[in-house]
C-alpha cells in the first residue's frame, strides 16, 4: 500500500514539473533574457530574438536583447542549446542575424555537419531563410561543402546570387523548409 501512494507521489511531481517546464519555456519573451541566452533563441510568439551591444554616455558597453521582426515557424518559445550553439560553430555574442557567416568555408561545414544539420532544427531553419534570401538553397551549399566549398562561396561573395555552374541547378532550387528535410544529409 505504501509502495503505490509512493509511487502516485512521483507521479504527481513530475507531471507538476512537466508543466511548469512547459510553461516556463513556452514564454520565452526576449526583452527578458540575458546576454548569455539571448542569440539564437525564438520568442513564444515565433520571433527570433537579437542581440543589440550599445555605448553608454559613460562609454561603457551594454548588451540587450530584442525582438526581431523575422519570425519562424518551426518553434515558439525557444532557447538554444549551448550543444547546438557549439555544435554549429556558432558565438552567444552574435550581434544581429546576417548571412555574411555563410561565406566563411569553416562556418558551413560546421553548420552542415550531421551533428549541427540533424539535431539543431532551429538553428538550421534560421540559415536555411538567411541562405534562401541570398538565392541559396541550403542543402545543396552543403552539398558543395568540400572541394566546391570555396569556390561557391566566392560566387556568392562576388554577385550575391550564384552564377550558372555546375551546381547552381541545386543552389537555386526552390527553397521550402518541405524541401529542406527531405534533402539529403551532406556527406563528409
Amino acid at each position: 500500500m505504501a509502495h503505490n501512494i509512493s509511487l502516485r507521489c512521483l507521479a504527481m511531481v513530475v507531471i507538476a514539473f512537466f508543466f511548469t517546464v512547459q510553461g516556463t519555456l513556452g514564454e520565452v519573451e526576449c526583452e527578458r533574457l540575458s546576454e548569455d541566452t539571448c542569440a539564437f533563441a525564438v520568442s513564444w510568439e515565433g520571433k527570433r530574438c537579437v542581440l543589440e551591444k550599445r555605448v553608454k554616455r559613460s562609454g561603457e558597453e551594454a548588451y540587450t536583447c530584442r525582438t526581431s521582426e523575422i519570425e519562424t515557424e518551426i518553434q515558439n518559445g525557444h532557447i538554444e542549446t549551448e550543444d547546438c550553439i557549439k555544435g554549429c560553430g556558432l558565438d552567444r555574442k552574435s550581434f544581429g542575424i546576417s548571412s555574411d557567416s555563410l561565406l566563411e568555408v569553416g562556418f558551413t561545414k560546421n553548420l552542415c555537419s550531421p551533428h549541427c544539420y540533424q539535431n539543431c532544427p532551429n538553428i538550421v531553419d534560421l540559415y536555411f531563410n538567411l541562405a534562401a534570401g541570398e538565392g541559396v538553397f541550403l542543402p545543396g551549399l552543403c552539398a558543395s561543402v568540400g572541394a566546391n566549398a570555396r569556390r561557391q562561396t566566392a560566387e556568392i561573395r562576388s554577385s550575391g546570387l550564384v552564377e550558372s555552374g555546375p551546381l547552381s541547378s541545386l543552389l537555386l532550387a526552390p527553397a521550402s523548409p518541405q524541401a529542406l528535410a527531405l534533402a539529403p544529409l551532406p556527406q563528409f
